[in-house]
């Protein structure tokens, strides 16, 4: 349900405080795609801010039909697309500790489909399509874009209006439709809380949603377990990434952390569990209507708190797979926090410094005491 704006997944004040940067920038860089927006603070007053967000690149918009399990690769394709954005984030005055925001977002999104080497020759493709999305919401609070916060409190409001300036029939006879116009509202409260007196943290996401004339490229879509994959992930252990497409859905999950480390940060150990009720989109109906996981995991978390590892294993109850219901998956995520890391990423006025330095052996290179680790100060 979209990405995270350059203020959209925080904690909901303004960023970078009063005394931040005027401009800040996000942007994420995948082989042949690219997505970023430029943020300007305090562009329309001293309580709003301005983003403009350009994205796009091949393989962005492709589809893949998921049914009960299948993988049907004769009604997959490619899709390459392209969009641009202007968002408005405008801070309500706060009343309490935690803040207010409001978010209104105007977007143009261009696809093109085509087919790739296994689409089925007697499948009729879409035409390629524009469209102009809007967006408006109210979030109370808001969570850091890191794997596992370790506090965190959101109460938000959405709604969405997606626009299209070609819709038509496709598929095999016109079984399948592009709707002219797709209306989506949802909700989200999710908490991440641990006792002043335990280790011990929690996470707990209620999240639900409806619809009206919701087609294939826009039907709510559920399944795995990917945190960062977009600002109101729907997550499933167990479950294929997106695997499930719904019309109206309820989903409430919830985690355990536990330090497992003498200083109760570098490895934790998770237990999470999942499980939604849906209303299928049309052509993807399945036989119940809910659906529910669990999961076990392990993170470690770098000395410098720049580096996050997190591998887990998912099991899905209610996962359709040939040889009945129960799913399972292994994921590993990666996440690199560049203003956490104790050595600049990349220097240019010095290739000794940055990845250079991150890539080999640390003690061998002259830096500066200033640049190295704390742990190698004391030997330098």
């Amino acid at each position: 349900m979209g990405g995270t704006g350059w203020r959209g997944g925080g904690s909901g004040g303004r960023g970078g405080g009063d005394g931040g940067p005027k401009r800040a920038l996000r942007l994420i860089l995948a082989p042949g795609y690219a997505d970023g927006e430029l943020g300007f603070r305090k562009a329309l007053g001293e309580k709003t801010d301005l983003g403009v967000g350009l994205a796009g690149g091949a393989f962005a918009d492709s589809h893949t039909e998921l049914r009960q399990d299948r993988f049907i690769r004769g009604e997959s394709y490619r899709g390459d697309g392209a969009r641009a954005s202007l968002s408005l984030y405008h801070d309500f005055p706060q009343q309490g500790p935690i803040p207010l925001a409001g978010i209104l977002r105007v977007e143009s999104h261009y696809s093109k489909y085509t087919r790739d080497a296994t689409t089925d020759r007697a499948f009729s493709m879409p035409e390629a399509q524009t469209e102009v999305n809007a967006r408006a919401g109210l979030r109370l609070g808001g969570r850091e874009p890191y794997l596992v916060p370790n506090l965190a409190m959101e109460v938000s409001a959405w709604y969405e209006s997606r626009y299209r300036l070609a819709p038509m029939d496709y598929g095999y006879g016109g079984d399948r439709r592009i709707e002219p116009n797709s209306q989506l509202f949802w909700g989200r409260a999710l908490l991440i809380y641990n006792k002043p007196t335990s280790p011990a943290r929690f996470l707990v996401t209620l999240s639900g949603g409806t619809s009206i004339r919701a087609d294939r490229f826009s039907a709510y879509r559920l399944g795995g377990d990917l945190p960062m994959a977009s600002e109101f992930p729907l997550s499933l252990p167990g479950y294929y990434y997106e695997e499930i497409s719904a019309r109206r859905y309820g989903l409430l999950g919830g985690s355990y952390i536990v330090p497992l480390s003498r200083d109760k940060r570098t490895w934790t150990g998770m237990a999470t569990a999942s499980t939604a009720l849906v209303d299928y989109a049309q052509g993807f109906a399945q036989k119940g209507k809910t659906h529910s996981g669990v999961g076990l995991g392990a993170a470690y978390q770098s000395p410098s708190k720049a580096w996050h590892v997190l591998t887990g294993y998912g099991y899905g109850f209610n996962a359709a797979r040939g040889h009945g219901n129960g799913g399972h998956t292994i994921g590993l995520l990666v996440q690199f926090d560049f203003q956490r890391a104790e050595i600049p990423f990349f220097h240019p006025t010095d290739p000794n410094r940055g990845l250079h330095h991150i890539l080999r052996d640390q003690r061998s290179l002259p830096l500066p005491s200033r640049l190295l680790p704390s742990r190698l100060r004391q030997n330098n």
